[in-house]
């Protein structure tokens, strides 16, 4: 049986968006359209649900309020809340009254999905604050884009020189890493700056639905159009349309998408007359879309439509440089936006956050930061306040006991190991902002594994998938220190091997 999961959203079409993704990720979706019809259900039937989804800005009753009616009697029911309106003070008030996470329309389908399945399978655990997903207030600005390292400088300097244009532009690069942020600095710095721009999150709108949002409908064009749509190239007109996701989208609307293109005109679905648009697209994707192509995925003509001026977006963890100013730059913008008094970040939470690998990149380091404050006493975020970030880099380090996460434990104390265990020059650029000798980096390479491995030659070789002898060469090349004693790698052997050991005394 499919786990239930109730939707509360006013917007009929948010519901069946909803309520589409649900059903493809494997869940039952019951969809209600008030907060008072969700808490008549949860106090009727609020046991038989695995989830809720639940929009905070309604009419009557908002979401706090449902969560304030809900959270007493569902203490251990998972809820997420999902709105247009963002602000530190909505994740606060939403936390406080007993969300589980919080994510900001246009969601992806899968970042829906992930929330959800994370939501259900730690349902039974503490009652510690989930990840975030939130955006802060932006200008959207070129100066909004914060970061010093070379490929990231590149990406912003390509992005300004395309802005002044009006040709496609695509924009790739991992999720979080700041795309859509670019879009809007682009389209601040166009000509086309005092015109509207439409976000399109392709991966979010179920395929049936598509067509009609994009390009638009008339009124009876299928069942459930009840009224004229113009669709998201008629709102963007003389503007830009960004549209996020582009590798989503279905194979017949990329043909569509590509006549739109190339003729500047629309099609609604149901329409007697194409409708003529001026529309400057920016697209994005987290995939390949060579590989897409090559797997008949996307179109090859549509692709080379869009990609007239490509621009990769590094991920973070390829700018370790940056993760202190952005870091910085967050909690400025929260402390101006909402009034708090300025707050600090200890040394030992920046050598955190600074040894995290940030698999969800920006995004990731911007939800964290909004989490600490959620967390904070005030006037200082200290490495308390990111308890997640914490475990998972003293997880990750190397058999390094002293960097278990303690709550006692001193920053000043934490501060010096995160710094004794940080592997440093593994950066893939130097201090003049080129890129290092392959050289430097096999060093550096064989020297951790030297130092993780606490100097067993054999199992470094086969870690790093050579024979010893060549082990032996690059660690006397490099001038390394790693010379083993004999008789303690052929009791490491050994052992490995299951075999008596034979250390002498």
């Amino acid at each position: 049986m499919k786990p239930k999961i109730i939707v509360v959203d006013d917007e009929n079409t948010q519901l069946r968006i909803m309520a589409s993704v649900l059903e493809r990720g494997g869940y039952h979706p019951v969809t209600v359209a008030s907060g008072r019809d969700a808490v008549d259900l949860c106090r009727s039937d609020g046991a038989g649900f695995a989830a809720m989804v639940l929009d905070l800005s309604m009419p009557e009753m908002d979401g706090v309020a449902v969560l304030e009616q809900v959270r007493p009697r569902l203490p251990d029911l998972p809820i997420l809340v999902l709105t247009s309106h963002s602000s530190i003070r909505n994740v606060v008030a939403s936390m406080r009254a007993g969300a589980t996470d919080f994510l900001v329309k246009p969601a992806s389908s899968e970042r829906i999905l992930s929330a959800i399945r994370q939501a259900i399978d730690t349902r039974s655990s503490s009652g510690e604050l989930r990840p975030l997903s939130e955006k802060l207030p932006s200008a959207g600005g070129f100066d909004e884009l914060i970061g010093k390292s070379s490929a990231f400088l590149h990406a912003v300097e390509m992005a300004k020189k395309g802005a002044s244009t009006t040709i496609p532009m695509l924009l790739e690069g991992e999720s979080g890493v700041g795309k859509e942020m670019f879009a809007q600095a682009i389209q601040l710095a166009s000509p086309r700056a005092t015109k509207p721009l439409i976000t399109v999150n392709c991966g979010a709108i179920p395929s049936n639905l598509v067509e009609s949002l994009l390009f638009g409908h008339e009124k009876g064009a299928f069942t459930g159009a009840t009224e004229k749509h113009a669709g998201k190239f008629v709102e963007a007109n003389g503007g830009t349309l960004f549209l996020d996701e582009i590798g989503e989208l279905p194979l017949e609307t990329q043909v569509k998408l590509l006549r739109t293109l190339q003729e500047g005109e629309v099609d609604p679905v149901g329409g007697r007359a194409p409708v003529k648009v001026d529309v400057r697209v920016i697209s994005a994707t987290n995939r390949s879309l060579v590989e897409e192509v090559a797997k008949g995925n996307f179109r090859e003509d549509l692709y080379y439509r869009l990609n007239v001026f490509p621009i990769h977006i590094p991920p973070l963890r390829n700018r370790q440089e940056d993760i202190a100013d952005l870091t910085l730059h967050f909690i400025e913008r929260i402390c101006t936006a909402e009034n708090i008094a300025k707050t600090r970040l200890t040394p030992a939470a920046a050598d955190l956050l600074e040894q995290f690998s940030w698999p969800g990149n920006v995004r990731q380091l911007q939800n964290a930061v909004f989490r600490a404050f959620v967390l904070s006493t005030g006037g200082e975020l200290t490495v308390a306040d990111f308890p997640q970030i914490a475990q998972q880099v003293s997880a990750s380090e190397a058999g390094d006991s002293s960097l278990s996460f303690l709550p006692g434990m001193d920053e000043r104390g934490l501060s010096q190991g995160l710094r004794r265990a940080r592997p440093a020059g593994l950066g893939l650029f130097n201090e003049d902002g080129d890129m290092r000798k392959l050289a430097e980096l096999e060093a550096d390479i064989i020297r951790h594994a030297l130092r993780h491995y606490a100097g067993h030659m054999s199992k470094v070789a086969r870690k790093l998938g050579i024979g010893r002898s060549t082990l032996y060469r690059k660690v006397a090349e490099y001038d390394l220190d790693g010379s083993p004693d004999p008789n303690l790698e052929t009791a490491v052997d050994d052992r490995e091997n299951g075999l008596p050991t034979k250390l002498s005394a």
